[in-house]
């Protein structure tokens, strides 16, 4: 019997541990890392299991065959306990229970939850403990010494897993219809930028700004007169091309004594913080939403919008969707939940992803103001890690199929180009650079130059004004948007 359980403890604890490790190089290794490691892992279990059958002495059925059942169950159990109580969230403080639990697989559970790949936590250890009861069974039943089966008991074991899977599955697949896997992030700029923004920095000697053909009418030589800039990811090319235009030296010198960066890009949340703590001069971007104006509000803040061109709020699909073009109303409709297949509207058979943009963004704001009365249905989530915590957080747009998602037209075309994505007409009208500065396609939204009233810096009138003359617009055009004086 000693010999039973010291053979167990090798094959349940000791076996798992050198795996986890093992899952450590294995898991990263590009496209094959998942499924090589499970592999590993269940021919593993396989053998260990064939192997202690082989030398298991113990003469009754429960004896033999419950101490390599438990494990199974207990993997099962603790996951499904995880799942009712965080609703299919890995990220909540219950899952700590699975992970203690089987402290085995620890560091396969670290390793899986730093690449995002959380299934894996629960997948190695059930893995391994399925295929050990499996060649444990397969062994067992080959003996000349094997044990009467009791099929009661063992119907019931197997079918307490099934019932176990079945509650899991459910409430990951309900959970699957709201939160997609993770995206890992933004890739430049800190992870606040979802494309290369290096083209248009100032910095870059071989950046791709456009340039006055005469000289500017308009500069400014001291350092610490220049207007600090921050803004929309979308606006970046726009008010980098201003300060190229009008900052001297700034290519060569485009920091201030206190480190701080005069054109720095934070994207449009934290721009607007900071445009109201002080730390910067000029916003650019879309209006301010109705939770960044009741902050402005709180702080004492008037806020200024000087608008400097005009941009299309764009919906697009995925090129091989059939549809091209979509009512207004459709696409209220379906924000707000009320269409939720594309047949509904002449397209494929497919449930519609409608994915939306993180609050207090410039195109979640123009999006809320579009949706007028409508409300909107919740954004598709994803879980993303951090920090050492996993965090839900607004899903960035997949080029399914299925998907339909929006932006500003710039952004789309020019700075984030994909051809694999189409623009749709909205109400029959294409968002054509005609269409926009005529007038005829219905969203067209302004591209605003934000300050803060009380800025006692003397060089920010003069910039506004020359932003919005003849110089300022040419800039704005160069760039990719429509000019505000169309």
């Amino acid at each position: 019997m000693k010999k039973d359980v010291s053979s167990l403890i090798v094959y349940i604890v000791v076996v798992p541990i050198f795996l986890s490790f093992l899952g450590i190089g294995v898991l990263p290794i590009e496209k094959i890392g998942p499924a090589a490691l499970l592999l590993i892992v269940s021919i593993t279990g396989l053998a260990t299991g064939i192997y202690h059958a082989k030398r298991s002495s113990a003469e009754s059925f429960y004896a033999r065959y419950l101490p390599v059942y438990v494990p199974l169950f207990i993997t099962v159990l603790l996951a499904t306990i995880g799942m009712i109580g965080s609703k299919g969230f890995f990220g909540h403080d219950i899952w700590s229970l699975f992970v203690f639990a089987l402290f085995p697989f620890l560091p396969n559970t670290f390793i899986s939850a730093m690449m995002g790949k959380f299934l894996f936590a629960f997948a190695v250890p059930f893995a391994y403990y399925l295929f050990f009861l499996v060649g444990f069974f397969i062994a067992e039943r080959r003996k000349n010494t094997k044990v009467p089966i009791n099929k009661i008991y063992m119907g019931g074991s197997i079918s307490l897993l099934l019932v176990f899977f079945a509650i899991s599955g459910a409430i990951y697949m309900e959970r699957a219809k709201h939160v997609l896997p993770p995206s890992y992030g933004f890739e430049y700029g800190n992870g606040f930028s979802s494309v290369d923004l290096e083209p248009y920095t100032v910095s870059n000697p071989n950046n791709k700004l456009p340039k006055l053909k005469e000289p500017e009418s308009f500069t400014v030589e001291n350092l610490n007169e220049m207007p600090v800039l921050d803004g929309a990811e979308a606006a970046f090319p726009v008010y980098s091309a201003f300060a190229n235009a009008t900052y001297k030296n700034i290519s060569v010198k485009s920091t201030l004594p206190t480190g701080e960066e005069i054109v720095s890009f934070t994207n449009t949340i934290y721009a607007y913080e900071r445009l109201l703590s002080g730390e910067v001069d000029i916003f650019f971007g879309a209006q301010p939403s109705a939770a960044q104006q009741s902050l402005a509000e709180n702080k004492g803040k008037e806020l200024v919008l000087t608008p400097i061109g005009k941009e299309a709020f764009v919906f697009f699909v995925n090129e091989k969707n059939p549809i091209n073009d979509l009512s207004s109303e459709n696409i209220r409709s379906i924000y707000s939940g009320r269409i939720t297949n594309w047949s509904e509207i002449g397209g494929i058979d497919e449930k519609i992803l409608a994915f939306q943009r993180p609050a207090d963004s410039g195109s979640q704001t123009i999006m809320i103001k579009f949706m007028r009365d409508a409300p909107l249905m919740p954004a598709l989530k994803e879980e993303v890690a951090g920090m050492g915590d996993l965090m839900e957080e607004v899903a960035n747009y997949r080029n399914y199929k299925r998907s339909l998602g929006y932006s500003f037209r710039f952004f789309a075309t020019g700075m984030n180009p994909n051809e694999k994505i189409k623009l749709l007409s909205i109400d029959g009208v294409e968002p054509s650079k005609d269409n926009i500065a005529n007038g005829t396609y219905p969203y067209v939204v302004n591209l605003y130059a934000i300050t803060v009233k009380d800025n006692p810096k003397k060089t920010i009138k003069p910039m506004l004004e020359w932003m919005q003359g003849p110089q300022g617009q040419y800039l704005v055009e160069e760039v990719g948007y429509i000019p505000y004086g169309e």
